[in-house]
C-alpha cells in the first residue's frame, strides 16, 4: 500500500521558517520516501505504508520537540504496490 502524507506545523512566520517547521521538513527529506514537495504553506510526500507512517511519528516528535504548537496532517491511501518489501 502507499500512502501520501500532507502536512503544517504551526506557530507560522512569514518571515523565516520557525525551527519546528525546518526539523519537520528535514525529517521528511530524510526518510525514504518519494515525491517530496516541501513548501510553506503545505509539505507533502508518499511512500511505502511503513516508511510514511515511521516518517509521521518522527516529524510528530520532532516538531513538536522544536516548538511546534500544532501539527496538522492528512494521510491518504494513494495506491497499492502488490509484492514490495516492507509496504504492508
Amino acid at each position: 500500500m502507499r500512502l501520501r502524507v500532507e502536512f503544517t506545523t504551526e506557530p507560522f512566520d512569514l518571515e523565516e521558517a520557525p525551527r519546528h517547521a525546518l526539523v519537520a521538513r528535514e525529517v521528511i527529506e530524510a526518510a525514504e520516501l518519494d515525491a517530496v514537495d516541501v513548501g510553506p504553506f503545505g509539505n507533502t510526500a508518499e511512500g511505502g505504508a511503513d516508511a510514511v507512517l515511521t516518517a509521521v511519528d518522527a516529524l510528530l516528535r520532532k516538531a513538536l520537540e522544536a516548538g511546534a504548537t500544532r501539527v496538522s496532517l492528512q494521510v491518504n491511501v494513494v495506491g497499492e504496490s502488490a509484492g514490495a518489501e516492507g509496504d504492508r
